[in-house]
């Protein structure tokens, strides 16, 4: 079939919205009519290249649809079922997904590297050449054959761009707070960075009854902003890790619990650890640069017990934590939809690009249908 997408040329290019074939499903994967992407600083990475991607690429790792076809196997879903969709396709019988870990699979994290499906090789192509998967979802474009175990099925009622946020950005900040983290009514909690996974982080903290729920960023602006998603406070950088970390430890009464770092610069996770009490932890979500290194103050480890906890994925469970936290939105705990800021079709999504690197958007969201 003949699809709509918005294609990266290469690493540094633009994105040009152009015609593509997409094949159909194999056994064991699925079709969707895709109905709303947001568009994540992840992206952003492998476009300027912090994350190596193959090129020619249709990026996009936030969305949801609805379920046209299935492959030969398939039980998950049906035709007519609304999904939202996990990069995260856990295979079920690998060390890490029988450790629990599903978002460690090491059966799916390889072939994501390679820009194809779960086989390694691709659904779309442009003129007979290939063109590459992007984080197994590529949901730029108006339609996407992807593995059944990407696909969530979700209640009727759910908005579109709603449950596309829930794919990336809201399961990665709420679950690094209550799975990783596990944080619990009391604890102090400083969030690092306000951008769409970050206030996902506050929505989440305050919900589980944190106090104080601190955030920090480099423009005031955003700190206000996040009081409305539950921050009872905001620290401005301050310079440096140091002077950062000890404005958070006087706003908080002697340092924090967790301490949630979305930005993915090493300055502001050294800022994060330095923010913490005795037995906290920094909870490190943003993604750095490859060779990037964090420098940690050692003896205060073993002395303070201060911990170090990565959080991929917010160590989810994509078919479990969807259907939680869309539960949630839908009940009022949860407000999701007022992180989006903006909404655009697919044409504009170099400006959902602008949007997001000048910091003027929450969460951009392009519908598709």
């Amino acid at each position: 079939m003949r699809i709509r997408a918005a294609v990266l040329e290469q690493t540094g290019g633009p994105l040009n919205v152009e015609e593509l074939e997409l094949a159909e499903p194999r056994p064991g994967e699925v079709l969707v009519r895709l109905h709303a992407s947001g568009v994540c600083h992840s992206d952003q990475n492998a476009i300027d290249g912090t994350a190596a991607t193959r090129c020619p690429a249709v990026l996009g790792h936030e969305g949801a649809g609805v379920v046209e076809a299935v492959g030969g196997g398939v039980g998950r879903v049906a035709p007519g079922d609304h999904v939202a969709l996990s990069w995260a396709p856990s295979c079920g019988q690998c060390p890490e997904c029988l450790r629990d870990l599903p978002q460690l699979c090491s059966t799916a994290w390889p072939a994501m590297g390679r820009g194809g499906l779960l086989d390694g090789t691709t659904r779309l192509s442009r003129d007979g050449e290939p063109v590459y998967h992007y984080s197994f979802i590529s949901s730029f474009a108006d339609a996407a054959v992807l593995p059944e175990r990407s696909c969530v099925r979700i209640p009727d009622d759910v908005p579109f761009d709603v449950a596309g946020l829930v794919g990336c950005a809201v399961t990665t900040g709420v679950g690094a707070v209550w799975r990783t983290a596990g944080v619990r009514p009391g604890d102090r909690v400083a969030v690092f960075g306000c951008g769409g996974v970050g206030l996902s982080a506050v929505l989440a903290a305050a919900a589980g009854g944190a106090e104080p729920v601190l955030v920090v960023d480099v423009n005031p602006q955003k700190l206000e902003t996040a009081e409305r998603f539950g921050a009872t406070g905001g620290v401005v950088w301050a310079g440096t890790p140091e002077e950062t970390a000890a404005a958070v430890v006087d706003a908080s009464g002697g340092g924090v619990d967790y301490a949630i770092e979305a930005t993915g610069r090493p300055d502001a996770m050294l800022a994060a650890f330095l923010s913490t009490r005795a037995r906290g932890a920094a909870v490190l979500i943003g993604i750095p640069a490859e060779d990037a290194v964090l420098p940690l103050p050692a003896l205060s480890i073993p002395r303070l017990e201060r911990r170090v906890l990565g959080s991929l994925y917010g160590s989810s469970r994509p078919e479990r934590d969807f259907v939680t936290i869309l539960d949630l939105y839908r009940r009022g705990v949860l407000p999701l939809d007022r992180l989006i800021s903006h909404r655009l079709p697919l044409d504009e999504v170099e400006r959902g690009f602008e949007l997001l690197r000048s910091g003027e958007a929450l969460r951009v969201v392009l519908e598709l249908a």
